[in-house]
């Protein structure tokens, strides 16, 4: 009985495993498709022949479009954060997480981890007009990512590298509007000098926005 119970478990376990595999296999797939066809075009029968799987065995993971879509999101912010946002947060918060931050994002679109470029940025592109649960979620991951940019501004601030009076919102904002340039125009050109072209109006914005050394007071 014992015999058979522990064999029982081994092939539930490797039953697990394969669906597991299964899903991820069925998710990076969609994650890539998404970037370039679109995520509202991702369906059971595009997967199908994008992976060779049966209709069942992808049917068996998504109960709907909408589930596929939600988890093609979560599977692809795993890969953003472990490549962009995990990096970042083991360098001190301030100046250097910031240039991190900024540095892995163009990275990331430069080595092509997503064949169109930011994933976010691309099905932001797509929604953004569409009211849903898909869209909601995009824009918490956009959200997040911001508070995160912001984050480190503030703390550079407080830390003296940045100007006192710098704004927070309005350097945030700049930077990631260069961020977004950079992804459009390579994606649109295949141009990589927009990459270092990015990096220098980033250099340079800081370097203007550089706390100055307090001088002290004559007695």
């Amino acid at each position: 009985m014992n015999g058979l119970s522990v064999e029982g478990e081994v092939r539930e376990r490797r039953r697990r495993a394969d669906g597991e595999r299964s899903r991820r296999t069925i998710l990076d797939t969609a994650a890539r498709l998404a970037t370039v066809e679109g995520i509202d075009g991702l369906s059971i029968g595009r997967l199908v022949d994008a992976i060779g799987m049966s209709k069942s065995g992808v049917y068996a993971h998504f109960r709907s479009k909408e589930e596929l879509q939600l988890a093609t999101i979560a599977a692809a912010q795993e890969v953003f954060d472990a490549d962009i946002v995990d990096p970042a947060l083991e360098v001190e918060n301030g100046l250097p997480r910031l240039e991190v931050l900024c540095e892995r994002f163009l990275s990331h679109v430069e080595r092509l981890v997503f064949p169109g470029g930011c994933f976010f940025a691309s099905v932001a592109a797509e929604l953004d007009t569409r009211p849903g649960p898909v869209r909601d979620r995009i824009a918490e991951v956009q959200s997040d990512w911001t508070k995160l940019i912001a984050s480190a501004i503030r703390e550079a601030k407080r830390r003296d590298e940045l100007d006192p009076d710098t704004s927070v919102k309005q350097l945030t904002f700049e930077i990631n509007a260069v961020l977004a340039q950079a992804n459009t125009e390579f994606l649109l050109h295949r141009d990589r000098a927009a990459f270092n072209q990015a990096r220098r109006a980033i250099h340079d914005r800081l370097q203007a926005l550089a706390a100055r050394p307090r001088r002290r007071r004559r007695t």
